[in-house]
């Protein structure tokens, strides 16, 4: 298989489709197809306006999308004549059943690896992308090995360790890329061909072979100690608004130390994603299964400490408005759950709003990116809610101002001529500690931000 030229990948979303696109880019012998059954999806991968936005994509895609870079529906004609085959799919987190709120839901890894076996050819390489608890890859490897047919196949994993908005940069110059791989002369050789694509532009040291087992662990784990850094820092950003420090001096000097570091020690209204809650549930659920209730009470933590700091974070701007937002215009700015992505999954902008909702506030939401999922997000609650593109608009006449996202042209904003639009006394609630609270306390604003003392006018 050291010759495979056909790789399909079942899934067009965050990670399919990125992967795929830099990888058909620097493999430019080989042909690449991102699939899916949503027809409507492919039909925007084929447009000029992605389903995603992720900077540096689009001009990846435009650049050899139809020439080995195709986006198809799905048909057991493509599976049929595949190499290698990356399951993309869903992997959420079940909401029914065993594990209900914590396991992942594989069934849709489960059709898609049962359709491989009924169209692939023998002997086919199937990569494992999505991010799946430990012993998938065994599990797929007893779907596809145990049918009448008699075909083998080897199964792989290969997690992917994007960071949406950076993740196009990520996969030009990645810190790794982990190969996790069955312990057979089978299982290496399959190992091999998945690495000669991405060495063909990373060096060659920075992919890592592995067994399975621990390869699929490593993603759960990675995106565990990552979130565990944001929640343990929001934790210090509860007691410095009780006290005259600041959160943001503290990240500044612990992130000096060379043991510590200075990323994921931002404090903010709380972490979002696809990835963060829903592998960390993963991880307290498979520990609960192997009768570890310590450690999965200490991961648990990390989650109820993320859900305390947007609980809180709502709190404060009810009561700094004297207990009642009803009927009160806020603006609220950005939606998503970071900057430079339009994806809004696990979004803390998702609870802050539902719960201003609740308090029958008017809400006025703006995004560069993610209106169309917002939209999606609050739909059926959100007749009081109104999304626009014009920031002139969403600030004009409101109560509040409440930061959710990042962008940076929130930072930028002329906060002297809203202030001077706004209903007074005029409010900002900074969940993202990016603007200067001592400047917007001096224009007027009651200024609460994460990580400092509120001040009040």
């Amino acid at each position: 298989m050291a010759s495979a030229k056909k790789i399909v990948c079942l899934g067009a979303g965050y990670v399919g489709g990125p992967t795929m696109a830099v990888m058909a880019l620097n493999n430019p012998d080989s042909q690449f197809y991102v699939t899916d059954q949503n027809a409507a999806r492919i039909a925007a991968w084929n447009s000029a306006k992605l389903p995603i936005f992720e900077p540096g994509l689009d001009a990846i895609v435009e650049k050899i999308r139809d020439k080995n870079l195709f986006f198809r529906v799905i048909n057991p004609t493509l599976l049929a004549e595949a190499d290698v085959v990356f399951v993309c799919v869903g992997t959420p987190t079940k909401d029914y059943g065993e594990g209900k709120g914590m396991a992942a839901d594989l069934q849709y890894t489960e059709l898609a690896v049962r359709d491989i076996e009924k169209h692939c050819k023998s002997g086919t390489i199937i990569v494992e992308k999505s991010t799946v608890p430990v012993k998938t890859a065994e599990a797929i490897l007893q779907i596809v090995n145990a049918q009448a047919g008699g075909k083998r196949f080897e199964v792989l994993s290969n997690p992917e360790f994007l960071a949406e908005g950076t993740a196009i940069q990520d996969l030009m110059n990645p810190d790794r890329v982990l190969i996790g791989h069955a312990e057979t002369n089978a299982g290496v050789a399959a190992a091999e061909t998945l690495k000669a694509f991405y060495t063909a532009w990373v060096k060659s040291e920075r992919v890592l072979l592995t067994n399975v087992w621990s390869s699929e662990l490593s993603k759960l784990v990675a995106n565990a100690f990552l979130a565990q850094r944001v929640s343990s820092i929001n934790s210090i950003s509860a007691l410095c608004e009780k006290t005259n420090a600041s959160v943001r001096e503290i990240s500044r000097a612990i992130g000096h130390d060379s043991r510590i570091g200075p990323k994921f020690i931002e404090a903010s209204v709380g972490f979002g994603g696809s990835c963060f809650k829903k592998d960390i549930l993963n991880l307290v659920y498979i520990c609960r299964q192997q009768g570890l209730t310590e450690v999965a009470d200490y991961w648990q933590a990390v989650i109820d400490m993320n859900d305390y700091q947007m609980r809180r974070f709502v709190a404060q701007i009810i009561e700094m408005q004297f207990n009642s937002v009803a009927g009160k215009k806020i603006a609220i700015l950005g939606f998503a759950f970071k900057p430079d992505t339009n994806d809004t999954r696990e979004s803390p902008a998702i609870y802050v709003c539902k719960r201003l909702i609740e308090e029958k506030a008017q809400l006025f939401i703006h995004d560069p990116q993610a209106l169309g999922n917002a939209k999606k997000d609050l739909a059926g609650i959100d007749s009081g809610v109104t999304y626009t593109l014009d920031i002139d608009a969403a600030t004009e006449g409101a109560h509040a101002l409440v930061i959710l996202t990042q962008w940076k042209d929130y930072a930028a904003l002329d906060y002297a001529k809203i202030f001077q639009r706004m209903q007074k006394p005029a409010f900002i609630f900074d969940g993202r500690a990016i603007v200067d609270a001592e400047a917007l306390h001096t224009i007027g604003f009651n200024v609460a931000q994460i990580g400092v003392r509120a001040m009040r006018n």
